[in-house]
């Protein structure tokens, strides 16, 4: 018995991976309800979401969570944003923008795209190709 509001949130979940052209498995479905089925755009880490799943009674292992995300990445329906080399962030908004990271909270937000210039990148090696440029500006507290 779905209310309308989840049935809404796996419309958009089940569009989202067409798009990616991923087949719509139900554990694909139920993440990706939790990630984009409020129609907003969210930076999750494999944790926050599998703690979200959780929450919502689904039944998915950390693993899976992991793998999903980075079919989703493969996908071209998220982008991975690596801080620190060790703590990854999966964005559901795939256009080119910069980051906040807050090193208080370990959290991610979007910084505005307009207000950002970069004047010129560095001469990238023979046989290769820029495939996007991540920009993450750390803050933290003043004091």
């Amino acid at each position: 018995d779905m209310t309308v509001t989840s049935m809404l949130a796996h419309e958009r979940g089940q569009r989202w991976l067409t798009e990616g052209g991923l087949r719509p498995t139900r554990q694909r479905l139920s993440l990706a309800s939790l990630l984009v089925g409020d129609g907003l755009n969210r930076h999750v880490t494999a944790e926050s979401l599998y703690a979200a799943t959780l929450e919502a009674g689904e039944k998915v292992s950390l693993a899976t969570v992991y793998n999903t995300l980075r079919a989703f990445c493969e996908a071209g329906i998220m982008h991975e944003i690596t801080v620190d080399g060790t703590r990854s962030y999966f964005d559901t908004r795939i256009d080119d923008h910069p980051h906040f990271f807050w090193e208080d909270d370990n959290r991610l937000s979007d910084a505005s795209p307009e207000e950002l210039e970069i004047a010129h990148l560095p001469e990238h090696p023979a046989g290769t190709e820029i495939s996007r440029v991540d920009v993450v500006i750390r803050l933290r507290r003043k004091g």
